[in-house]
């Protein structure tokens, strides 16, 4: 019986030491592994160092600042105008260097300062005792508010306060376009993508994408409880490059004067579209460029079509190009303007096709000369049958019809000159059957005010990179010499006499104050089942010209389509425009025709007493408009040994911010534009013409800094 209890008692024992063996082995194996992680940053496959520094580490997109677009005078066009919140970090444990805080230190201060960026001077206080509040509180971050929403502008304003513990966070990442629908087709717009990054989509936020977004970069941090950096983090950084700057050739006052002169003629009106461009005529710059229907880059609100009028819009121009086909017959030699033709129709040898001028019958017997100035088509065939389709096809293709320009706005069009057949080159001679882009009559027209030379248009005059440093600059470009000097001043003469010599209506297109040469189109439109359209209205009218007529500094298109309205509408938009920006630019040419008696120049006032000079200048018939009340000049328009007539506007800005508002009533375009310019005073025109009231009560003191004048023209 002992015996057998000894065996019961062994294999007990037995058990126990199996069970302590696999226990002790289990314990053994956790050490081993543990061992192993402690000398080993990898087991099983995993890096546990970066495992660890994943879980608190972070890293954040540095966005870089898209480049502004300006004009050519350096005023804001496009800019970004980001939306943020601020935030104010209260907890003292987020600083460990009491040398580099990273939390709110003064909180007195801070609010101050804070509220003098973020308050008017009436809402200052009010601010002021807000933000204190919310510092005021045992938490580790506050956000402020209303107070805490903010602007591109009003984040690079506070972040050059230098204040700790204030940052920042992206509410929403957008582009601003400073004057609404103002040359939209030619800014474009640009968006926000998925990943927060801002693109253009048209015009030259598309074209110049890559310029103007800029190169992001990042930062990578160990991050807090809270999230935020640690303090002891070091941190990898590579800093954001902005985008370049973009200076476009347009000129605000000239594009402020087309974008009232389009407004105004198509105000409620019937119309398919109308445009106007002006382009520097030495230099192929264009300073100036509006059209109806536009939109809004900021909403997109009217963008119907993506087409610019100025590149995409390709038509038959009708009769702007007898300028080239009469130029075509001089350049080959078969040019008489003295040569007589009997003006009404003309049969073509097809048998059936029969040309007739616009008024059906004609003038009788007259010469090439007098059909150019009545825009004879039964002239311009009877020149092109001599010339035959391939010289017309090749002088066209010379002046640069059936290509692109090259300029930098995207999707432009190439137009389209195939001319084979008798009656295709019968009405190619007068603007039918082929296709033009505006641009490509501007560039053909810049021949006849350069003896014949034709030069490239452009948009963008310089881009500047995020270092000041000037990576394309645009100058003259000349495509080439289309016709001989002699064929240029004919031309010249010629384009004069339309306006001056030859329909006492096309006199309408002449402005005031200086002497324009040109020529009108008046082009069917084109039928989707074949044939013309033939409703009234059924035309594309237009005038391409140039000015001062002795030495062209600018061309000049305006073309509208389906214009259901008076033929005097057109007149006075090309007259009133075109008057308008010659005082602007100073090219007016018909003071010869005044009484030189009442011819003044101008001498130079800076630093003399305003008493004296205002005295001065109304003993010579000129009207002195003071601007403030201080002793002395400082500042004057028009500009030293400027000649004016009696009884033009003298600006004088004297040493004082105290600025009242003058009388305006009856004010040109230009005398308004001069007149905020001087003070750098904002505005806005509506319509044009002379001024008939504005939103400023006269003798109200002007601060430029909140105030901007919107002035309603009428002619």
């Amino acid at each position: 019986m002992k015996k057998k209890i000894n065996r019961k008692r062994n294999t007990i024992n037995l058990n126990l030491k199996l069970t302590l063996f696999i226990v002790g082995l289990f314990f053994c194996v956790i050490i081993v592994k543990l061992t192993f992680v402690v000398v080993s940053s990898n087991v099983d496959g995993i890096d546990l160092t970066k495992f660890a520094e994943n879980r608190n580490t972070t890293k954040e997109t540095l966005y870089a600042n898209r480049g502004i677009i300006y004009d050519v005078n350096g005023k804001p066009l496009a800019k970004n105008a980001n939306s943020y919140k601020i935030i104010a970090i209260l907890s003292s444990s987020r600083t460990t260097d009491i040398n580099n805080p990273q939390h709110v230190v003064d909180k007195e201060l801070t609010a101050t300062k804070l509220c003098e960026v973020l308050a008017s001077e009436e809402t200052r206080q009010n601010c002021t005792d807000t933000l204190k509040g919310y510092f005021s509180q045992d938490l580790y971050q506050v956000e402020l508010g209303n107070w805490g929403r903010i602007t591109e502008d009003e984040k690079q304003a506070i972040m050059a306060l230098d204040l700790p513990g204030i940052e920042f966070e992206t509410l929403a990442k957008k582009r601003q376009y400073i004057n609404s629908s103002w040359a939209s087709y030619i800014l474009g717009y640009a968006r926000s993508n998925d990943e927060g990054e801002i693109v253009g989509e048209m015009g030259i936020e598309s074209y110049f994408n890559d310029e103007l977004k800029g190169k992001n970069g990042y930062v990578e941090y160990q991050q807090d409880a809270y999230g935020y950096k640690m303090a002891t983090s070091e941190e990898i950084r590579e800093d954001a490059v902005s985008g370049s700057d973009i200076y476009l050739t347009l000129d605000s006052d000239i594009q402020n004067v087309l974008e009232n002169a389009i407004a105004a003629f198509s105000k409620d009106k019937t119309l398919d579209w109308a445009m106007f461009t002006i382009m520097d005529a030495e230099t192929g710059a264009i300073v100036g460029s509006a059209s109806n229907p536009n939109f809004n880059p900021n909403t997109l609100e009217g963008l119907d079509n993506y087409l610019n009028p100025l590149v995409g819009y390709q038509y038959e121009p009708g009769s702007t190009m007898k300028i080239f086909s009469w130029l075509a017959a001089m350049e080959n030699g078969i040019y008489n303007g003295e040569d007589t033709y009997q003006s009404g129709t003309i049969t073509l040898s097809d048998g059936g096709t029969v040309i007739k001028d616009f008024n059906n019958v004609g003038w009788g017997t007259i010469n090439y000369d007098t059909g150019f100035a009545y825009s004879s088509n039964v002239a311009a065939t009877n020149l092109a049958l001599k010339l035959g389709s391939a010289k017309l096809n090749d002088y066209y293709n010379l002046c640069g019809f059936g290509d692109d320009t090259g300029i930098t706005l995207p999707g432009e069009a190439e137009g389209v000159v195939d001319i084979t057949y008798e009656s295709e080159l019968a009405n190619a001679s007068f603007g039918q059957g082929i296709l033009v882009t505006p641009v490509q009559l501007l560039q053909a027209m810049s021949a006849i005010a350069n003896d014949g030379v034709m030069v490239k248009p452009y948009i963008v005059d310089k881009i500047v990179d995020s270092k000041g440093n000037v990576t394309m600059k645009s100058e003259r470009t000349e495509v080439g010499k289309i016709a001989s000097s002699e064929s240029i001043n004919k031309m010249k003469q010629l384009l004069y006499n339309v306006v001056y010599n030859s329909f006492d209506y096309n006199k309408g297109y002449a402005p005031e104050n200086v002497t324009i040469a040109g020529k009108t189109g008046t082009a069917q439109i084109a039928s989707n089942s074949g044939g013309y359209l033939t409703g009234e209205y059924d035309y594309i009218k237009s005038f391409l010209g140039m000015f001062p007529y002795e030495k062209p500094k600018y061309i000049f298109y305006f073309a509208t389509k389906r214009y259901v309205g008076s033929s005097n509408e057109i007149y006075n938009i090309v007259s009133n425009t075109i008057k308008e920006v010659a005082n602007i630019v100073d090219v007016t040419d018909k003071q010869n025709d005044v009484d030189s008696s009442k011819i003044i120049y101008l001498t130079q006032y800076l630093s003399k007493e305003t008493t004296v000079v205002s005295d001065e200048l109304k003993k010579q018939g000129l009207v002195p408009i003071i601007l403030g009340d201080g002793k002395y000049i400082i500042n004057q328009y028009p500009l030293n040994k400027t000649k004016v007539i009696a009884g033009s506007k003298v600006f004088l800005l004297t040493s004082t911010s105290n600025i009242k508002m003058p009388d305006i009533t009856g004010w040109s375009t230009n005398e308004i534009i001069r007149f905020c310019n001087l003070i750098n005073l904002k505005y806005k025109l509506n319509g044009y013409g002379k001024v008939v009231s504005s939103n400023i009560a006269k003798d109200t003191i002007i601060d430029p800094n909140t105030m901007t004048l919107e002035i309603n023209l009428s002619i």
